[in-house]
């Protein structure tokens, strides 16, 4: 019986996907449009294939045991203390941006009344800010946090630059993913008798999660592949700073600075692997968090 089912199924399958073939043939204008789709898509997959080939191939005959060195030096060209410093950039670019970036995106959909002006307007600032070059916000951060404030190169003025720079990615996906949620749920909390309050952080938000999550994901890739705005802010400083008031270079920053001197070429293959293994282990688990937050 389970096997006469699963024929039917393949059946229909394979029914559907040719009454889909066939349709496109009838129209030339979306059949070339499905050509042009799955092209780009091959493209796009054949690219990222041969990039991550091309980093392995020149990166893994590279990496030796110096390289995991505790401490920098011109022979070994260690990655330790440019590994450390961009885990410690990540969390408080993070820790700064994420909250106000989700308060901001939940007053913008829950509190604020639609077809208000300054609303519009903050939209359109958050807009503006997410295609400004990094380069200008490199200097803002060196004339503000650096000069102005006199914190100095320093991880702290690198955090609050990376900051102001992935805060808007981080509010237009959370409030695309506030939207998503059904009004539905809004409507059954308020009439069990739940607050506005009680019902955006109890229904709204845990329902948004895996796209605030995704947000979360895009920014930390920012922060991690960002050279420019951290090198007039968080300083080239090679090794592990005391505190937060201290200069230190990230590994994006590590890799630039080794293949412009063009002296360690070797060495700066081998931190784009490790610089790669890091963004898709930060990836994967924030795809396991965010299905264990989405189960809960």
């Amino acid at each position: 019986m389970s096997n006469e089912l699963s024929k039917k199924s393949q059946m229909i399958n394979k029914t559907t996907v040719g009454d889909k073939f066939r349709t496109y043939l009838k129209h030339p204008g979306s059949f070339a449009l499905m050509l042009n789709v799955m092209l780009a898509a091959i493209i796009t997959f054949t690219v990222l294939i041969f990039l991550i080939a091309y980093i392995l191939a020149n990166g893994l005959p590279h990496i030796s045991p110096s390289l995991f060195a505790l401490e920098y030096s011109s022979e070994n060209a260690s990655v330790v203390p440019a590994f450390v410093n961009t885990i410690v950039m990540t969390f408080l670019s993070l820790l700064i941006a994420v909250p106000f970036g989700i308060f901001s995106a939940v007053f913008l959909v829950e509190y604020a009344k639609r077809g208000n002006k300054f609303i519009e307007v903050i939209r359109l600032t958050t807009e503006t800010l997410s295609g400004i070059p990094s380069i200008v916000y490199g200097l803002f951060g060196m004339l503000f946090f650096v000069n102005a404030l006199g914190w100095g190169f320093s991880l702290l003025a690198g955090a609050f630059t990376i900051a102001i720079m992935i805060l808007p990615l981080i509010m237009r996906t959370t409030e695309e993913a506030l939207k998503a949620v059904p009004d539905s749920y809004r409507e059954g909390s308020f009439g069990l008798g739940a607050g506005k309050l009680r019902t955006v952080f109890r229904i709204v938000l845990p329902s948004a999660i895996p796209g605030v999550l995704a947000g979360v994901i895009l920014a930390i890739g920012r922060i991690v592949g960002e050279t420019a705005a951290l090198m007039y802010t968080s300083g080239t400083v090679a090794q592990i700073p005391d505190s937060v008031m201290g200069s230190g270079r990230t590994l994006a920053l590590h890799m630039y600075v080794l293949s412009n001197e063009g002296l360690y070429m070797d060495q700066a293959y081998a931190t784009a692997v490790i610089l790669l293994v890091l963004v898709v282990g930060i990836n994967a688990l924030s795809g396991v968090i965010a299905r264990k937050l989405t189960k809960a």
